[in-house]
């Protein structure tokens, strides 16, 4: 046997002489792409079971029944159930004592076929990691942006590969499993912007950690999931929805974290244009979960679970300007898109520095900024108790960019967010961290109360209870 390597061929060979591994591999909308490596590489007896393409949509419902979008997780599904099922009634008593069975499924557009710019796949395999076993599955989403259709379909059969193989020898390293992904690729050819694990060779897996991963090792910008932990591909929650998106560290979420959330979806309402339900999603970048020089799983876990708890959908990214989250949005839906921000955050907007890898400066970020129908909420703010309210009416940005500023408040792109503000607007979430972790202050006060039941449930943030014992 050749020495292992990375190539797509090696892998496919590797596979193809594991005469324990036996499958079934159904591919929609791209042609055989994965299953033609298998069949290339040689030996693909020992693997292949039967190979499917149903192009014709009558003939797919009548296979895997209807749906209303053919490349899509539903459809996925739906594949890997029947054809794992079928092999397993066709072969199981014949063969089962000694093969662990799998199905490979993945239903695609090309650029040509997509009403994207580029062209997307699902991918997944369900599989036994020993004969006998009960199945574990992972499953996919890749987005193809190789400009020529032809090398999408080749693109889109190495990351199939490369999924198969990372099932069958690294599913005990889950982590590695993600890495190997991009094996023969390259960022500028696939973006992999959900994956998702179940089944008992993943029983220890979570996968907000997994999704996590993607964003660390470069396979994606952005990730999603939602207040249950369930992890979404953009299109499934945000397709032509209105949304609001809130950016910070939520280390930890306060009553003003949500008072600024809640006021700005309820002026997005009023917009005689806004089009359904907004979607509202709270977002930390990599650079919000730094601790030091990593990041440290528990304390995001930590931040995760209370945005949970508290019903909200949550994204991480790796973008450090708003126009890239703007940018982002923008290839999901068409419609609204609001951001509350603060006073601080709205002053980092308009400075200059921050967009100086523009050809076009702050014009060109400010530009993609606001493409489409987006708005800005700025929510008030002041430095003390007794201080002056700061508003987006009385903000004092960068005097170059102050008329900047001044048009695109006049013109509604730009909008204060109104009531009155709460008591507690000058404490900042650093000083209720400090009490949280001093057990200080009236920090209890200062977050939703489910926040405050979990960090002191769980410790979290550093939280230690002050036990008083009698002397």
């Amino acid at each position: 046997m050749p020495e292992e390597t990375n190539s797509t061929r090696a892998k496919a060979l590797k596979i193809n002489l594991d005469a324990r591994k036996f499958g079934t591999f159904a591919e929609i909308g791209a042609g055989q792409e994965v299953a033609r490596w298998f069949f290339h590489a040689g030996k693909a007896a020992g693997t292949v079971a039967k190979t499917i393409s149903a192009y014709d949509m009558a003939i797919s419902d009548g296979l895997y029944g209807t749906t209303q979008r053919y490349v899509s997780r539903e459809r996925l599904v739906a594949m890997l159930d029947k054809e794992y099922y079928d092999l397993l009634g066709r072969l199981d008593r014949k063969r089962g004592e000694h093969t662990a069975f799998f199905a490979f499924a993945d239903t695609s557009a090309t650029q040509a076929h997509s009403r994207r710019p580029a062209g997307h796949s699902w991918q997944g395999v369900r599989f036994q990691t020993e004969p006998k076993s009960a199945p574990s599955e992972i499953i996919i989403h890749v987005e193809m942006l190789d400009p020529v259709t032809v090398a999408q379909q080749e693109a889109l059969g190495t990351v199939g590969v490369n999924l198969i193989y990372g099932a069958f020898y690294y599913a005990d390293d889950p982590q590695h499993l993600i890495g190997s992904l991009m094996d023969d690729l390259s960022r500028r050819r696939i973006e992999v912007d959900m994956i998702k694990f179940s089944g008992p060779a993943f029983a220890k897996v979570d996968n907000r950690l997994m999704s996590l991963q993607l964003v660390e090792e470069g396979l994606t910008d952005a990730v999603m999931f939602t207040a249950q932990g369930e992890v979404v591909q953009p299109s499934e929650v945000l397709y032509n929805k209105p949304v609001m998106i809130e950016r910070g560290s939520f280390r930890p979420v306060t009553n003003v974290t949500l008072d600024m959330l809640g006021r700005a979806v309820e002026q997005l309402k009023k917009i005689s244009q806004v089009d359904g339900e907004t979607t509202a999603i709270m977002e930390m970048t990599l650079k919000n979960l730094m601790s030091e020089s990593a990041i440290d799983h528990s304390d995001f876990l930590a931040r995760v679970d209370i945005l949970g708890a508290l019903g909200k959908m949550v994204m991480i990214s790796d973008y450090m300007r708003f126009d890239g989250v703007t940018s982002y949005l923008r290839r999901y839906t068409q419609n609204w898109i609001g951001m509350p921000v603060g006073v601080p955050t709205m002053r980092e907007i308009f400075d200059a520095k921050y967009y100086t890898d523009l050809e076009g400066g702050i014009l060109e970020g400010l530009g993609r900024l606001f493409q489409g129908r987006v708005k800005l909420f700025i929510y008030p703010t002041r430095g003390t108790e007794a201080a002056e309210l700061v508003t987006g009416e009385n903000l004092d940005v960068n005097p170059e960019m102050a008329h900047l500023y001044r048009y695109l408040f006049d013109n509604g792109l730009i909008e204060c967010i109104h009531d009155a503000p709460p008591e507690d607007l000058h404490v900042t979430p650093g000083e209720v961290l400090d009490w949280i972790q001093s057990d200080g202050g009236d920090w209890e006060k200062l977050v939703p109360p489910q926040a405050a039941e979990l960090i002191k449930q769980e410790g979290l943030f550093g939280y230690r209870s002050q036990v008083k014992t009698l002397s």
